[in-house]
């Protein structure tokens, strides 16, 4: 046993004593050397002596700007805002472009088809004016603006930018009760509400996250832009000079972006110290060197794994609600339709809210998407007004000119109280399908998902509520 230790202790020096001779008799002081001049290294680019010219640091340049507390807020806004305004034109042509063909083209050719095999109408008016429709809209109105915005915004990503956008606001949410990180899934929500309760994974703190998920609502997703910019475009625009009308309805789109901004910090804090009290977790956040964008990666992740999938969950809720839509607006009782008795029932507490029944029913029924709250909205207010606009009762529809939609509005008693209450609600109301059925699937909690459903609609109701008031007593002064 001993004679078995030595040759094995003698067999280690052996291989030590080689080892030695491969690397050399100086390896330490090489080894020691390379350390200091690491850490000399790593000293000069982080101290500055007074007799000693700073040396250029092009990393250390941007980040004075981009991390300053005034500067790196404001063009963290106007960066913000050229990305949606890249978005929004962006996505005119191609959207238009998609809605020619599957709404002007292919839209006709389909009920061309189901009158030559004398397709039954109600089967006609469900598959093809109801859920075929509403899917073109979903399509047409959603894909163009993902298609936009993701890219950029996962370009954002890889130059290193982001990361410094939750420099920023990690202050803000830490005092909201948050997590820092919460900055980069709200501003994910902005391209789209479900993708940023996905992103939200990136948070580690459970409850951290739960905040993050259940706030990620009053981010202005693609699918709400389009109410938005009609709406100030019709009534806002309208209130001044045709030369400032495009700047000054932008500037009202803007202003309901940022006031989501900030319900998302006060929803923050409210539910850190309520429902979710508990310790602000630290983390460390390293700001990781800026590097060019690698392009067509991020054209891929973008399009296949967030525009292509959370386009599909949208498609699959979007068809049973044309279903729903077509169905109570063409199914009727005694010569009256089922969307105007339930327009006329709901609508003495729309107008309390300074809203109507149309909009309270349009939003019931476009629940599992956003983007086709406008064409229910119109249908409906035809349905109610007898408008003749050509597309017929009870049938989705779009029309190009502001002075028409105006027109139309103003037949169903509209007014820039209805418009300005409508533009609120569309930033505060309840999540789109798509997205409750994601923050079910991250959350694993009915309970959760349903606060998550119920606060904004809650908060947008006692919102318009107040504003219509305040409103109306102003204009009895």
């Amino acid at each position: 046993m001993n004679n078995t230790q030595t040759v094995t202790a003698d067999e280690i020096l052996r291989s030590a004593q080689e080892l030695r001779a491969e690397v050399g008799v100086d390896f330490h002081e090489k080894l020691v050397e390379a350390v200091y001049t690491d850490a000399a290294r790593l000293a000069d680019r982080a101290v500055t002596r007074p007799d000693q010219k700073a040396r250029f640091d092009l990393d250390a340049t941007i980040d004075r700007i981009v991390t300053d507390r005034r500067w790196g807020f404001l063009l963290m806004i106007l960066l913000f805002t050229l990305v949606l305004w890249i978005t929004i034109e962006g996505a005119n042509v191609p959207s238009r472009m998609i809605a020619n063909l599957l709404l002007d083209t292919i839209h006709p050719w389909l009920k061309s088809l189901a009158a030559a095999i004398s397709m039954p109408w109600w089967l006609d008016g469900l598959l093809i004016d109801g859920m075929y429709l509403a899917t073109a809209w979903v399509v047409s109105v959603m894909l163009p603006p993902m298609a936009i915005f993701f890219p950029l915004f996962t370009l954002l990503e890889d130059f290193g930018y982001l990361p410094r956008v939750s420099f920023n606001l990690d202050a803000l949410f830490r005092r909201a009760g948050a997590h820092g990180k919460q900055a980069l899934s709200m501003m994910m929500g902005f391209g789209c509400n479900a993708a940023g309760v996905v992103a939200t994974r990136i948070i580690d703190s459970p409850r951290e996250r739960l905040i993050a998920i259940i706030t990620n609502n009053f981010a202005l997703c693609n699918g709400r832009w389009p109410t938005q910019i009609m709406i100030a475009t019709v009534f806002i625009g309208g209130l001044v000079p045709a030369h400032l009308a495009g700047l000054i309805s932008a500037a009202s789109v803007v202003g309901v972006a940022l006031l989501g901004v900030g319900f998302t910090f006060l929803v923050s804090w409210f539910l850190s110290r309520t429902m979710l009290r508990g310790e602000v977790s630290t983390f460390s956040l390293e700001l990781p060197p800026y590097r060019p964008p690698r392009f067509w990666q991020t054209i891929y992740t973008s399009l296949i794994d967030r525009t292509i999938y959370v386009l599909w969950r949208a498609i699959v809720f979007a068809m049973p609600a044309g279903a729903a839509i077509w169905l109570v607006a063409n199914i009727t009782i005694g010569g009256t339709s089922i969307a105007e008795y339930i327009i006329n029932f709901v609508n003495p507490f729309g107008v309390l809210l300074g809203l109507n029944g149309v909009i309270l029913l349009a939003y019931i029924v476009a629940i599992p998407a956003n983007e086709i709250v406008i064409p229910t909205i119109l249908m409906l207010t035809v349905l109610v007004t007898g408008v003749d606009t050509g597309a017929g009762a009870g049938v989705m529809f779009e029309l190009e000119s502001g002075a028409d939609m105006l027109s139309l509005f103003t037949a169903g008693g509209w007014t820039l109280l209805t418009a300005v209450n409508l533009m609120l609600f569309s930033l505060v109301h309840n999540p789109c399908s798509t997205t409750i059925f994601t923050i079910y699937k991250e959350t694993g909690s009915a309970k959760w998902t349903t606060v998550a459903a119920l606060l904004p609609v809650v908060m947008g109701f006692g919102l318009t509520f107040f504003l219509a008031q305040i409103w109306r007593l102003l204009a009895a002064l």
